[in-house]
């Protein structure tokens, strides 16, 4: 009989965040006004970042990956919520639950890496100014970059495949406006303890060690700023590394609050409400964060709009 059920399931309910169909043309509207903010903050950094020769550096080259993920992430999750909440019938294939949790998972699992590079960038930015050029060299950001998006793809395929070959038993109603690693586990009928525990082990690597890189970095890069004579220099150098924090605390936070917690402490709905923060908020915010507090990116964006 397990195994009939098994075979029988060929898709998903997703419950989205409301059920009540006023809530949802809210929800709708809001979620609309966000996505166009994600697409244009990102795009515009993207199209800044490649035209304007200031910013041809390594800092703004990791900047131009993070938008382009932002624009990516949110894009993997945020049409297909947008169709759900004007739609009666929120059924999603086995097939495209499944891509949406390879996709999205691959990219989030990029930007925590890519967040910890970031961290590095100002460190070697900061404490070795001298030697910076040599140090994040042209063909070295090439290779990090690389290699944070090959880092999300191969955590991620390991991810999704431990949760796809977990027995299902029939239920598939997911309490999500998306599909999730944590939420679709949920649904197995099996004893998944050892499959649960892998997974938050594989989620402490991919949150846990990156975070405590960064904090390493800053806690160097505050040290060096302090010896810093001028106060322009210290404000100039705070400010850069500010920004970079706010980012990290933002999507970090919410994050672990989603990934790093026991089930059993969760109370229903709360994980999809923390997961329009770091799917929707962060990628909304990240581009006002580094544009509204960048000089630089003022500037190209003054030139671009003055040609």
């Amino acid at each position: 009989m397990q195994l009939q059920n098994v075979t029988i399931l060929r898709e998903f309910i997703l419950l989205g965040l409301s059920s009540d169909p006023k809530t949802q043309v809210a929800l709708f509207i809001i979620f609309t006004s966000m996505y166009i903010g994600i697409f244009i903050g990102n795009f515009l950094i993207i199209v800044l970042v490649l035209t304007d020769a200031n910013l041809h550096t390594p800092m703004y080259f990791f900047l131009w990956n993070l938008s382009f993920l932002d624009l990516s992430y949110s894009t993997s999750t945020l049409p297909r919520t947008l169709k759900d909440l004007l739609s009666i019938n929120k059924v999603i294939s086995y097939g495209e639950c499944a891509a949406q949790m390879s996709i999205s998972l691959s990219l989030g699992q990029s930007e925590c890496v890519l967040l910890a590079v970031m961290a590095y960038d100002r460190y070697v930015a900061i404490c070795y100014p001298l030697h910076y050029t040599t140090i994040m060299s042209k063909k070295v950001c090439i290779r990090l970059a690389a290699g944070t998006w090959m880092c999300g793809f191969f955590m991620s395929a390991s991810l999704v495949t431990l949760t796809l070959n977990v027995d299902l038993c029939g239920h598939n109603v997911i309490n999500h406006f998306a599909c999730e690693v944590t939420e679709v586990l949920s649904l197995g009928c099996e004893n998944i303890i050892l499959v649960e525990l892998i997974i938050y082990i594989i989620g402490i690597i991919i949150l846990m060690i990156p975070v405590t890189f960064i904090v390493i970095s800053y806690v160097n890069i505050i040290q060096n700023i302090l010896k810093i004579a001028s106060s322009s220099g210290r404000r100039k150098a705070f400010s850069t590394c500010s920004s970079h924090m706010i980012v990290v605390v933002i999507f970090y936070g919410s994050a672990m609050a989603s990934y790093m917690k026991p089930r059993s402490s969760s109370l229903p709905g709360t994980d999809k409400v923390i997961a329009v923060f770091y799917g929707i908020v962060t990628p909304m915010l990240n581009p006002m964060i580094y544009t509204l507090r960048n000089n630089d990116v003022k500037a190209a964006f003054l030139k671009l709009i003055t040609k």
